[in-house]
């Protein structure tokens, strides 16, 4: 049976598509609908009000309350599609997305009250879009950031892509900020957050020259000679502010690691002499170390 024979059959006498629906009696039965995601929006509205009176009446299970349950979820994914577009530029699949939404016009459906009088896209919208906004929340990022983080890279997102189509290039930091009329730093804490959104494996594959490398084995490790090569070219010009005497033992102690016994009878001094004039040399040269930029 084609849509407007339904329609016809559903709407007898003088009344127009624009008033409601007449109360179905329990032995009314639903119009059947080959394909109900055709419907067009007005229709769709009509038939909808028309299905979720029958569905009331219909004990759960049967499969005449299946057939107005799935009848009411394909007639309306128009809304899922209308939902979905607002989340365009989050970086999920649209097919995603319409999964997610589907979910919520299901509730909305199930909890759909015909007592309270108002439009079912009243209760729906709000339901689908929940429903997106708490997958986003719960399952897209991969680093958990703070909301403001979160909203606030949607914004970038799309000042980027309206910026981008009128000036012809990625826009810049500040003409983000001036769009968005926040500061340049905020702009900038919204996109290095946003690196947190997808995250990528260190054992990932990265094409390098024709070859398939891991990433793990492009990570530098800490290399302890470095942090070595800045302390002694820092020392340099400390040692040689030193007096010459202070510089030998240093040497001697530390580069031929002679005992300070064999200092002192290399110099003729004393052990104890040797120690405090170490002590003295070292204490020395740790304060003006500490205090190089």
């Amino acid at each position: 049976m084609g849509v407007n024979s339904t329609m016809a059959e559903t709407t007898r006498g003088t009344r127009t598509s624009a008033e409601p629906c007449p109360p179905l009696a329990p032995s009314d039965a639903l119009p059947r609908i080959e394909d109900p995601g055709s419907i067009a929006p007005a229709d769709a509205r009509e038939m909808t009000r028309l299905f979720l009176q029958r569905l009331e009446t219909l004990e759960e299970g049967t499969h005449e309350y299946q057939y107005a349950r799935n009848v009411l979820i394909e007639m309306n994914l128009s809304l899922v599609r209308f939902a979905a577009r607002r989340f365009r530029n989050r970086g999920e699949e649209m097919d995603d997305l319409m999964q997610v939404g589907t979910i919520g016009l299901i509730k909305a459906i199930d909890r759909y009250d015909l007592s309270r009088e108002v439009e079912f896209t009243t209760l729906a919208i709000p339901y689908i879009s929940g429903e997106m906004k708490r997958f986003f929340r719960d399952t897209t990022w991969d680093v958990r950031v703070p909301r403001r983080l979160q909203e606030l890279r949607v914004d970038l997102a799309r000042a980027n892509e309206h910026l981008a189509n009128e000036l012809g290039r990625d826009p810049k930091v500040c003409e983000l900020a001036a769009h968005l009329d926040i500061t340049e730093a905020e702009v900038v804490e919204g996109q290095v957050a946003a690196n947190g959104y997808n995250a990528s494996s260190i054992d990932a594959g990265i094409n390098d020259e024709g070859n398939d490398t891991a990433l793990a084995d492009m990570i530098g490790a800490c290399d302890e000679d470095m942090s070595l090569f800045e302390d002694l070219h820092a020392l340099k010009p400390l040692l040689d502010e030193l007096e010459d005497r202070d510089r030998q033992i240093l040497e001697m102690r530390f580069g031929q690691e002679l005992t300070q016994a064999e200092i002192g009878k290399t110099l003729g001094i004393s052990q104890m002499h040797v120690s405090r004039l170490l002590s003295r040399c070292l204490t020395q040269l740790r304060a003006a170390m500490l205090t190089t930029d």
